[in-house]
């Protein structure tokens, strides 16, 4: 398969998801692996050495993950670069980011920043939707299912409601204590962070 073809049916990530993968990138503690060398050894120990299962990940021969490994290779071609970034920084520090998922699904809660089509329904209400820049703190609770959902591999379709509903409670009702019986509808994301 050529390099085309895989990136034409590869999906496209979304917004909402790719924005809880950089949150959580952002909680490690110390710098990814910088060289092509010092990423292959990393992930060769979390592919429990087994160089036939990296080089499948990574799309490449298992003799290429063996060169890398060795110092013999230094600079891979772009798309061999960007995925040993990818594949390293998705597996560095996992009980840091563990800990953070923790920490945001039972106490902390989460923030979030996102511009965005946001449109109501409730009775009585003259507010149209628009697009709207909104920060707010989400709950602990609606951390937690966004968290769980996002570890179930949900789509970013599946997300976007739980994510309006966080929204609707800390934002336009503020926490129940006015607009009751508002929902809102978040569709249109143009741009979206969450920080834990």
């Amino acid at each position: 398969m050529s390099e085309h073809e895989q990136r034409q049916s590869a999906p496209s990530r979304g917004k909402v998801l790719e924005a809880l993968t950089r949150a959580e990138r952002k909680v490690v503690t110390r710098p990814a692996p910088k060289s092509a060398k010092a990423q292959v050894k990393f992930l060769l120990t979390r592919a429990k050495g087994s160089t036939k299962a990296l080089a499948e990940r990574l799309g490449v021969s298992r003799r290429t993950v063996e060169r890398y490994r060795a110092g013999a290779l230094k600079t891979p071609q772009k798309r061999l670069k960007a995925a040993l970034v990818e594949e390293t920084e998705s597996e560095w520090q996992p009980q840091v980011r563990a800990q953070a998922r923790e920490q945001a699904s039972t106490s902390g809660g989460m923030m979030v920043e996102v511009t965005a089509y946001f449109g109501f329904t409730a009775s009585g209400s003259s507010d149209d939707g628009r697009i709207r820049t909104i920060t707010t703190p989400i709950s602990p609770t609606y951390a937690r299912q966004i968290l769980d959902l996002q570890e179930a591999g949900a789509t970013e379709e599946d997300l976007h409601p739980i994510v309006a509903e966080a929204i609707t409670e800390s934002y336009f009702t503020e926490w129940g204590t006015r607009a009751d019986g508002l929902r809102a509808d978040l569709t249109h994301v143009q741009s979206i962070d969450f920080l834990f």
